[in-house]
């Protein structure tokens, strides 16, 4: 249901008849994929109500799975949605054979043909995926084959962040709690790394827990799910290996923590072991590239945000960052704002609250375990002049503490979830009318059913504004941010010689608009 949602808006977004590079038919294009996302929202709760009235509410947990899961993929096929608006009349991917598009449509080419990519050290998966795509769908053209799985990798996005998530909470808790945060990183224009932040996550946590549980697992059970975790990871890998470096000391932690010591330790070292072994039959040879070829690759590439306070990690604004002011915005207490005190209370309270629950504390370590190793390798960058990608720690802290605040409400709803159903069963039968049983849980909280709609109402208006935000973002214009990069695809003289529908003034060249170079910093 998720993935076929997440097809619905971008679709039909394709019969939009607007110019792209028009500020006013872009704001009618949002307006318009938010209106087809409400209705379509509405429908799925509209079930969810039905489904409660009928037959006694039997089919109650049926349609709010459905439509949990259909929320989800609506949410990002707005913002796919979004990208098709953005790249209307252009056959090119955003940013062209530019940057970093350039470079994957390049090397996606040369591994298709059966030679090496520019980079060893660069994710193999994307690159093949492109090629073979390519080849299926457009005669082997890399170029504009990457539009389309720009396209359909933010459409994926959500669909499989809630699958993740589904391992380890209920429908609409994976919902609220596992992909609301992923929204603040989803993109549409190399949506393979952030995806793979957002998926890493949950399943490392849903190992740990199994981890945890398999001293009383049988063999067989324990082996599959050591091996399942293992070849997961090990396609997590080979699609972007960086969050694997942030976040290795935190999960080494809880790995430990965690492992059945008294319960089982040979099993625990056998699930261990299978995960391992798969691990390295899916990327194990790409493994052994990055150990040799890694020690000697170095970044050296200065950034807008090499040069901000280090501590601060709350917003990324990339290499072409538009016009900012003071930055890191002031904040209210000693230069820090609201949002990262927030962040910061919420990890202490959900530590607090869940310090037994291997899901809290997983997560937490994975949270430190970025910003040490941000703050180690910023610490170096002056002696040796290299960057390493730090500022990539900024994604992860951020989802990281955005997880930590939902679970802070996500431990406390549990609380009065107890606390609910142990006051209906200590209280007499007379003090509830019969007749109010069902609506209030006989404990004078309102009944389940009314917090499954309730909440799913402010999800979609929720999913709705951030998903129609993140789509702005990739609106053409010539700002200095990465508005810049669809722009760049309308300016770049198509395969048959001809210029995208919408170039401005009908004019296009070779490699487009080179103005974004003046943007890098």
């Amino acid at each position: 249901m998720a993935f076929a949602a997440a097809l619905l808006l971008p679709l039909l977004a394709r019969g939009f008849k607007l110019d792209p590079l028009n500020r006013i038919a872009q704001v009618s294009g949002l307006a318009a994929i938010q209106l087809r996302f409400a209705l379509v929202g509405l429908l799925f709760i509209g079930a969810v109500v039905l489904a409660m009235r009928l037959r006694g509410g039997r089919h109650f947990d049926l349609a709010t799975r459905l439509a949990a899961a259909a929320l989800a993929g609506l949410a990002s096929g707005f913002v796919a949605a979004g990208a098709v608006v953005a790249l209307l009349g252009t056959p090119w991917p955003m940013f062209g054979l530019n940057g970093d598009s350039g470079r994957i449509v390049e090397w996606a080419h040369a591994v298709a043909n059966g030679q090496p990519s520019g980079s060893p050290v660069y994710p193999p998966m994307p690159l093949y995926t492109l090629g073979y795509y390519a080849e299926w769908f457009h005669g082997g053209n890399t170029a504009y084959a990457f539009k389309d799985l720009q396209i359909l990798g933010a459409a994926a996005f959500g669909p499989l962040v809630y699958l993740a998530w589904r391992m380890l909470l209920s429908p609409v808790r994976a919902l609220a709690f596992g992909v609301v945060p992923a929204f603040a990183l989803i993109d549409s224009y190399k949506p393979y790394s952030q995806t793979v932040l957002v998926l890493l996550i949950p399943v490392l946590v849903a190992m740990v827990v199994a981890l945890r549980r398999s001293g009383t697992e049988g063999w067989r059970p324990l082996l599959l799910k050591g091996a399942g975790f293992g070849a997961v990871l090990g396609v997590l890998f080979l699609t972007y290996s960086g969050w694997f470096l942030w976040s290795a000391a935190g999960v080494l932690f809880a790995a430990l923590l965690y492992f059945p010591w008294k319960t089982g330790r040979l099993k625990g070292a056998a699930f261990m072991g299978s995960a391992l072994a798969a691990f390295l039959v899916v990327a194990g040879r790409y493994l052994m590239v990055m150990l040799k070829e890694g020690q000697t690759t170095k970044d050296y590439n200065f950034r807008f945000d090499n040069f901000t306070d280090p501590a601060y990690y709350l917003m990324w604004r990339t290499d072409m960052p538009g016009k900012v002011g003071d930055w890191p915005p002031p904040g209210e207490f000693g230069g820090v704002g609201l949002f990262a005190l927030v962040t910061f209370v919420c990890l202490g309270a959900a530590i607090w609250l869940g310090l037994r629950k291997p899901l809290v504390v997983t997560i937490a370590a994975m949270f430190i375990s970025a910003w040490v190793m941000r703050m180690y390798i910023a610490s170096h960058m002056y002696e040796t002049q290299t960057v390493q990608l730090y500022t990539r720690t900024n994604n992860q802290l951020l989802y990281c503490g955005l997880i930590l605040c939902a679970l802070v409400a996500h431990l406390v709803s549990l609380r009065l979830a107890e606390r609910r159903t142990a006051t209906a069963a200590t209280a007499p039968e007379a003090t509830v009318p019969q007749s109010a049983a069902p609506a209030a849980g006989r404990s004078g909280f309102p009944g389940r059913e009314g917090a499954v709609i309730g909440t799913l109402c402010a999800l979609l208006l929720l999913l709705g504004t951030v998903s129609s935000s993140m789509s702005d973002r990739y609106m053409p214009a010539q700002d200095g941010t990465y508005r810049i990069l669809p722009w760049v695809s309308h300016t770049i003289r198509q395969q048959d010689g001809k210029c995208p529908k919408f170039a401005p003034k009908g004019e296009c060249s070779k490699d487009g608009d080179q103005s974004w170079l003046s943007y890098i910093r």
